[in-house]
This record gives structure tokens, sequence and C-alpha cells, in this order.
């Protein structure tokens, strides 16, 4: 008897198989790696490379739109000696003079004609970080930046003769002018930057109106004190003797002002 229950404990297993050993408790699974941001958004070197590749193609198109002023120098000084009173040639002292002159001259013209290009650069740089509204509502002032520095740049040309010939009229016959090609250059491009970043004060309002530091009723009612700032302004920054100067450029002014009101107005600020 005790053999056939022997007999029959050994038959089970082969009947049944190996009895499986218990399996040991799985390791647990590493966390996966963090991403580096949310879906859309970007690192802080994302966004210095980003903001480095805009810089070199704002390098870029100003390098390229300089060697065309570079190229047609000779005409563009022509053009700028124009408002001079008297054909005496502008003289320069430096052996270097005449090419720095003349590298001044296209490096502004590049300038002037790359700020399409800048703005766009710029634009693409900032726009991810606004939203669809403020986005609709920044766009349409991008190609009014360069409208208004075009209307800087047309005001100060018209400005320079009635400027220069104010100033060399302080001329007596002991105190007579020769005036220096480097000089002058340095004076007529810096007062056509000048006079383009001015015209910009319209956008610089309108941002101020969006973030809520202006509002159209705020300017309406400071428009007495607005006139007398722009009438001031205009005859400090304007060195002409004549009454054209300071009200070509108040009046333009002004017109600027009474406009963005109505613009600010209508966006319902």
């Amino acid at each position: 008897m005790a053999d056939a229950d022997a007999v029959r404990a050994e038959g089970i297993p082969a009947i049944l198989g190996p009895v499986p050993e218990p399996a040991s408790p799985a390791a647990p699974e590493p966390p996966a790696d963090p991403t580096p941001g949310a879906a859309g958004e970007m690192s802080l070197v994302d966004h210095l490379t980003e903001l480095r590749d805009r810089l070199v193609k704002v390098l870029l198109a100003v390098a390229l739109a300089s060697s065309v002023g570079f190229i047609l120098g000779d005409q563009i000084i022509a053009v700028l000696k124009a408002p001079l009173p008297g054909d005496d040639p502008l003289v320069f002292t430096g052996v270097g003079d005449a090419f720095m002159i003349r590298l001044k001259i296209s490096l502004v013209v590049g300038i002037i004609l790359a700020m399409p290009v800048i703005l766009w650069q710029g634009w693409a740089f900032i726009s991810p970080g606004l939203t669809p509204a403020e986005r609709r509502t920044v766009r349409p002032w991008i190609p009014l930046a360069i409208l208004f520095l075009a209307l800087g740049v047309g005001l100060a040309y018209v400005i320079l003769p009635y400027a220069a010939g104010f100033l060399i009229s302080f001329q007596t016959e002991d105190l007579q002018a020769l005036i220096t090609a480097s000089n002058y250059f340095d004076f007529v491009t810096t007062m056509f930057l000048a006079f383009g970043l001015i015209m910009e004060f319209p956008i610089v309002l309108y941002g101020l109106s969006r973030v809520g530091i202006v509002t159209s009723a705020r300017l309406a009612a400071s428009r007495r004190m607005a006139l007398l700032a722009i009438v001031v302004f205009a005859a400090m920054i304007t060195p002409g003797g004549d009454i054209v100067s300071p009200v070509a450029l108040g009046g333009t002014m002004y017109l600027l002002f009474e406009g963005t009101i109505l613009v600010i107005r209508r966006s319902g600020k």
C-alpha cells in the first residue's frame, strides 16, 4: 500500500508537468526623461539661438544694402551736398577721410534700405509670444513704421538747406567757413537718422495704449501740453532760424499725434 502511494505521488508531477518556479517581481521601469519644455515652448538656449540667427540675417541685409550705398556713393554725396549754398567742393584733411565718409554714408543708407528686413526679423522673433489678437493688432504697424521712417528722412532733407544756411550765416569777415566733408556728412547722417526715429513716436504711443499706460481720452485731455511740447521740441531740434523748418517738423508731428488719438480711440482704448 505504501508502495502504491509512493508511485502515485511520483506520477502526479509527471502528469501535471514541472512545477513552475515563482517569478521574481518585475523591476520598475525607469521614469521617462522629462521633455525640455511643453509643446510649442522654447528653452533659453533655443531663444538665444533664434536671436543670433535673426541678427545674422539683419547684418547681412544691412551689409548688402550698404554695398548698394557704397557703389552709388558719388550720386548720394552729390544729392546730400546740393542743399549747401555755393558750388565749392567739400574738403577733407586726412588720408583716409574720403573712404571713411563714403563708408559712413553707405552704412546709413544700408540701415534705411534694410529697415523692412530689420522690422520683419524683429516681428518674427517677438510674435510667437503674442496672442492671436495682439498679433492682428500689431501687424499693420510694421509697414507704417517704414512709412514713418521715410517721412522723417524726407523731412530732414527738406529742412537741411534751411538748417545749413542758418548755421553758415554766422560767418563774418574774420570768421570764414571752411566746411570739411567729414563734419558736414556727420551732421547730415545724424539728422536723417534722428528725424527718421522721431517719426516713430505714433507707434510708441499706440504700444503704450495697448498695455494701458495711456488712453485716447488722456491724450486728448493733454492736447495743449502735447502741442506746446511739440512746438518747443521742433524749435530745438531744427537749427534753422527760418520759420519753415520748425513748422514743417512740428506740423507733421502734431498731425501724427492727432491721427494716433483717432486710431487708439477706434481700437477701444
